[in-house]
């Protein structure tokens, strides 16, 4: 956990302060192990000072993949550490973005913090939905910021210059594949998307409806069909947009990217423009599936033999390249920031929350929890060993994709509705509507800056 800026005198203990002292340092333990604290003397005194918020609710409005986190793990560690109270109010993604404006603009004020897509940044923060916290950062001497990932702390939480976050979770995509399937085929982990194709299209012949080559995750929605489109136009060399913010959506990539949707749409499991991220994990968990292009926290669901199938017959590989392009770059699917509110009546709580939460021994216990659905937001955590042992299999790739340089998704106050028309025009694509190079040419034609 982070350390706490006093506000107040230190005074002589109350019963309450020694028993969060004694929690905080009980939940604590792992983490100050595995990122070489100094001693658990120093930890206690790094806990104890007044963060002081018994009789205040922080509310969060969150992501529904990340509701368990606060409710099981955040909610009763902050109770102990402040004695305050942690509520989160969760929303299927495709609501997120209204729900924080509209929270905001109507005057009901009812969250105090934000957890954020990052694409959504620059629209939440040019309808002045979260506060500017580009000052009290740069005041913070214990926050850290050299630690956060380099590759995720601008695109996470800078618009306009100004810095509205902390960077939280670091998402990427990486192909998960079946290995049981792949040997009853004779097959390889797929290094092309020609590969990847090809792969799919022999398995799914295969199977005859017992199981599917791959999962096209179709469902019209920017974090949906979104990755799945531009994990192949990064995969060609490609880009959403160029240094001035103008689309490349009509380039030889893009439609290498946008044709091969089309093509592997037969061969994946039925139906992809109805395939949405739930469904798609669940069929690769249960075995229905040889590939799925999904975020790292799979890792840790499928190794649990309480919620899949295929423990111990799973492996992950890295995002395939296309056409001569050798370049490898992760492209920054998902992601998220938490902010503060500008409605918030309970400001100091909410930076002090955002702080907390965010920092690296408290990032160390949530990333390595059961099940988690965050991952690394910062260098340290991401090289503890206490993180590689919780994602063995997975580790070497997450770690490449997050020090390196990505490929960040434009996040300005239009980009959510471009992206929005982009997958539209996909959809019908993929449904036999219209041509790629139509799609393309017509989510181009429709993009404004």
């Amino acid at each position: 956990m982070s350390s706490p800026h006093a506000r107040t005198p230190a005074a002589v203990p109350s019963r309450r302060n020694v028993l969060r002292q004694a929690a905080s340092l009980a939940l604590l333990g792992p983490a100050l192990t595995a990122l070489g604290s100094t001693s658990a003397a120093a930890a206690t005194t790094k806990a104890s000072p007044s963060l002081d918020f018994e009789g205040v609710t922080l509310k969060v409005l969150c992501n529904t993949p990340h509701l368990s986190m606060y409710n099981n793990f955040l909610s009763p560690a902050w109770q102990q550490l402040t004695g305050g109270t942690l509520q989160a109010r969760a929303v299927d993604y495709t609501q997120l973005a209204d729900m924080i404006i509209q929270d905001v603009q109507s005057g009901t004020g009812e969250f105090d913090c934000f957890d954020y897509y990052y694409y959504m940044l620059g629209s939440i923060a040019d309808a002045g939905a979260l506060v500017d916290l580009t000052r009290w950062i740069a005041a913070q001497s214990d926050l850290d910021t050299g630690d956060f990932l380099k590759s995720v702390y601008d695109p996470y939480t800078v618009y306009r210059k100004r810095r509205y976050g902390l960077p939280y979770d670091g998402d990427q995509h990486l192909i998960f594949y079946n290995q049981e399937l792949l040997d009853t085929y004779g097959l390889k982990p797929p290094r092309t998307w020609d590969g990847y194709d090809a792969a799919a299209k022999t398995i799914t012949e295969g199977g005859g409806g017992a199981y599917y080559g791959a999962v096209v995750t179709g469902q019209p929605d920017p974090m949906v069909l979104g990755p799945a489109f531009i994990n192949r136009l990064v995969g060609y060399g490609g880009d959403l947009v160029d240094r001035s913010g103008r689309p490349t959506l009509t380039t030889d990539a893009a439609l290498a990217a946008a044709q091969h949707l089309i093509d592997i749409a037969p061969y994946a499991l039925p139906t992809p423009t109805e395939t949405g991220l739930g469904t798609a994990t669940d069929a690769f968990m249960a075995g229905q599936a040889a590939l799925v292009e999904t975020w790292t926290g799979v890792a840790q669901r499928a190794a649990d033999p309480t919620l899949s199938k295929i423990v111990g017959k799973w492996g992950v590989t890295a995002l395939p390249l296309g056409g001569g392009n050798t370049r490898r770059r992760t492209p920054l699917d998902g992601g998220y920031g938490l902010g503060v509110s500008a409605a918030s009546k309970n400001r100091d709580a909410a930076l002090e929350f955002i702080k907390w939460v965010t920092s690296a021994d408290e990032m160390l216990l949530e990333t390595t929890q059961k099940n988690s659905a965050i991952d690394p937001n910062r260098t340290s955590v991401l090289h503890s060993s206490a993180y590689a042992a919780n994602t063995p299999v997975a580790v070497d790739l997450i770690r490449a994709g997050l020090d390196g340089t990505p490929m960040v998704w434009p996040h300005g106050p239009a980009d959510p509705d471009n992206l929005q028309r982009l997958v539209d025009q996909l959809a019908l694509a993929i449904e036999g509507k219209q041509s790629a190079a139509t799609a393309l040419q017509n989510a181009q034609a429709a993009w404004t800056s």
